[in-house]
C-alpha cells in the first residue's frame, strides 16, 4: 500500500518532468512537503481538455461521483490494480480519469507497533518519479451549489521481489515512456499495472 509520500520538489521541476505547458491562468502554489498524508491536497498531472498535460491539486482520497459525503475517501487512498476495471469506486475513473502522482519517494514501515521503522523508497538518480493514479470529481449532493472536490487514490499491485520484505502491496510506478499510455484512457492500462522489478530502487531506514 501507499499511506505517505514525499514530494521535495517545486512546481518548476514537476512541470519539467511530466512537460507540462506553462499557463499562468493554471498556477498553483504547493510547497515542498516530505510527508503528504491522506486529505492533503498535493499536484496531480493529468491530460486537460486540449489533450495537453496539466497539473492540478487533488484531496488525496478519492471519492466517486455517488458518495454521500467526503468520509468516503478514507477508504479509496489506494485502488489495487487488479480490480481497477470492475470496482464500483474505481471503474469509471480507470476508464476516462487516470492520472500521474509526482513523488520524490513512498514510505513503508515494518516491525511492531510502537518500535515501527519508516522505510524511504525512492529511485536513485531520480528525485522526481510517477505513481499511477486515478482522479475523480465529487460535489456534495446535499449542497448542489457548492463547489466541487476534486480527488483521487494511489493504484497498487503485488509487491516485487526487493519491497516483499516490507509489504505485499507497492504503489504502481509508471516508468517514463509509459507516461502517455497510462494517462490515455482510450489505451490498455491493464498492462502497466502489474508488479515488476525496478532499476535503481533504493530503500533506506529513516
Amino acid at each position: 500500500m501507499c499511506g505517505r509520500y514525499d514530494l521535495s520538489e517545486n512546481p518548476a521541476a514537476i512541470r519539467a518532468k511530466f512537460r507540462v505547458p506553462s499557463d499562468p491562468a493554471r498556477e498553483f502554489a504547493f510547497p515542498p512537503n516530505p510527508d503528504v498524508r491522506p486529505t492533503d491536497r498535493p499536484p496531480i498531472v493529468r491530460l486537460g481538455a486540449d489533450g495537453e498535460c496539466e497539473i492540478a491539486l487533488a484531496r488525496w482520497g478519492l471519492v466517486p461521483m455517488w458518495a454521500k459525503d467526503l468520509k468516503f475517501g478514507a477508504r479509496c487512498v489506494n485502488a489495487r490494480g487488479e480490480t481497477l476495471a470492475t470496482s464500483l469506486a474505481y471503474r469509471a475513473a480507470f476508464g476516462s480519469r487516470r492520472c500521474l502522482v509526482p513523488v520524490s519517494a513512498f514510505y513503508e514501515w515494518t516491525g511492531p507497533k510502537g518500535k515501527k521503522t519508516r522505510w524511504r523508497i525512492a529511485l536513485r538518480d531520480e528525485p522526481l518519479f510517477a505513481l499511477a493514479g486515478l482522479w475523480e470529481w465529487w460535489r456534495d449532493p446535499a449542497r448542489p451549489a457548492a463547489v466541487g472536490v476534486e480527488t483521487f487514490t494511489i493504484v497498487t499491485c503485488a509487491a516485487n521481489a526487493a519491497l516483499a520484505p516490507l509489504h505485499d502491496r507497492m504503489p504502481v510506478i509508471v516508468a517514463p515512456e509509459a507516461h502517455a499510455q497510462w494517462l490515455d484512457a482510450t489505451q490498455d492500462g491493464g498492462a502497466i499495472v502489474v508488479s515488476r522489478e525496478i532499476d535503481g530502487l533504493t530503500m533506506a531506514a529513516t
